[in-house]
């Protein structure tokens, strides 16, 4: 049996006014909520008296995702890389506010003009990286690392860079692992094999492998089977959280039929 726990994102309505995304929080069919820091869904002083009402109304725990859009901890340019941070701690401080169990935020990514500073970006990525985690700890905030694809220009897309980042820094950083990202690079498996330990909260979508379409559960090529059995092989314990903008109902049905 596994104890893996079951959640959603609110990604799938991050386009409907936030007081819509907050009267679903009575009706999303789990305790286990991720809430998006970002674009109409931004948080403040109002919004988290509004999340933290609803926490206590309906019995929820929060994750909460950093804003992603626009950001770039690995940016060359030095104004937008400190507006970034700025945002990102931002962020940190309405986790703790919501008492958020865990903040996951994005890593850097390439530029245009990456090639001709080799090697940069993954210094800066490192040192942003290392910045969050301090502020994080001021928070008393648990943080995770999402895994990015490549073809997005990311870093972070693969184990071996994040087992890079281990060795580099020793942070105690876990991995957010994102179902759908890692079949874009055919790296579920190896993220598994390679780093099962470090894995402390899943993003659970599906596709075909071509993009990031966000699909229902069972709509796409990722063997949720094998998925489901590998957590019981692992002993997972932590969030899996579905992250489809359709079918999410359904999709979170079918998870919680394949950990049970």
């Amino acid at each position: 049996m596994s104890k893996a726990k079951v959640g959603v994102s609110m990604l799938y309505c991050l386009g409907e006014p936030f007081n819509k995304m907050t009267k679903r929080l009575a009706t999303v069919g789990t305790r286990y909520v991720e809430i998006l820091d970002d674009g109409t869904h931004e948080l403040n002083k109002t919004r988290i008296a509004q999340l933290k009402e609803a926490a206590k109304s309906h019995n929820l725990e929060y994750s909460l995702h950093a804003p992603f859009a626009d950001i770039n901890i690995a940016s060359p340019n030095k104004t937008l890389l400190r507006t970034a941070l700025k945002r990102l701690k931002q962020s940190l401080s309405y986790a703790n506010a919501i008492d958020a169990k865990l903040w996951v935020f994005h890593p850097g990514q390439l530029t245009g003009i990456s090639q001709f500073y080799p090697g940069a970006e993954w210094k800066q990525n490192t040192k942003s990286i290392q910045e969050l985690y301090e502020t994080a700890e001021e928070y008393g905030v648990n943080i995770a690392l999402e895994n990015l694809p490549a073809k997005y220009w990311f870093l972070m897309n693969s184990p071996q860079e994040f087992l890079r980042l281990y060795k580099e820094t020793s942070l105690p950083i876990g991995i957010t692992l994102d179902l759908g990202h890692a079949n874009l690079e055919a790296q579920i498996e190896p993220f598994f094999n390679l780093l099962a330990d470090k894995i402390v909260h899943i993003h659970a979508s599906d596709n075909d492998s071509s993009d990031d379409q966000h699909l229902g559960i069972g709509k796409g090529k990722i063997d949720y089977n094998w998925f489901g059995e590998t957590l019981k092989k692992v002993g997972f314990n932590r969030t899996v959280i579905v992250e489809s903008t359709s079918d999410v109902p359904q999709s979170l049905q079918k998870l919680k039929q394949l950990l049970a």
